[in-house]
């Protein structure tokens, strides 16, 4: 996902220099999606490992599940190789005909693909400016793009109230059960810790976008 008017710096190096110099804010929020939406789009190689890895945690003490859940994620990520995390992409998100998972939003919300919630979700995509790249046929809705969009909205200075807007309608509303149901997938081990991530962060964000609007 991408949009041709927003800014011109990559989402992994968001996720990067949120591991390696103080952050703002809006910094962490925009890594952390970055990360998030990296670590779902495919089986991560050793760059992606490498900023895994990196993850130092200096949230306040009010989100400690959220620090844990970064220091649980960047030993996970040093003890990982990307051999192995294929296999286990692959049987968690793909499989034979199927993953065990299915992380598109449309099948959390109705049960089925393709529905009534991409439509929303790429009628808001074209509002934003969002275009899907050549490459990607997948659906709009896969977990990956809907946090790869929601760092480019921070990075691109999106009104706050626009990116509550649309987290609340496409992420905020299945990505929590979708999180829960990895961490206690059966082939998941390196991921039940992507989704301890996953769950904190999204609890924190809504705490957050509420709050700031």
């Amino acid at each position: 996902m991408s949009n041709p008017h927003g800014p011109q710096g990559s989402i992994e190096e968001a996720s990067l220099q949120m591991a390696v110099t103080p952050p703002t804010e809006q910094h962490y929020r925009a890594g952390l999606y970055g990360l998030l939406g990296a670590l779902m789009r495919s089986a991560p190689d050793e760059g992606t490992l490498r900023h895994a890895a990196a993850l130092a945690s200096d949230v306040d003490r009010e989100h400690a599940e959220l620090a844990l859940a970064m220091n649980m994620l960047a030993l996970a990520a040093r003890h990982s190789t990307p051999m192995a995390l294929r296999e286990e992409y692959h049987d968690l998100f793909i499989g034979l005909g199927r993953g065990e998972l299915v992380p598109y939003g449309s099948w959390y919300q109705t049960g089925f693909l393709m529905e009534k919630p991409l439509g929303l979700l790429r009628n808001d995509l074209r509002r934003l400016g969002f275009e899907r790249a050549d490459d990607v046929h997948e659906p709009e809705d896969h977990i990956a793009a809907l946090c790869e969009v929601m760092a480019l909205l921070i990075l691109d200075d999106t009104p706050l109230n626009e990116q509550q807007a649309f987290f609340d309608t496409h992420i905020g509303s299945w990505a929590s059960g979708f999180f829960a149901d990895l961490a206690k997938a059966e082939s998941a081990v390196f991921y039940r810790s992507v989704a301890r991530l996953g769950t904190a962060f999204i609890a924190v964000e809504k705490s957050y976008l509420s709050l700031t609007n």
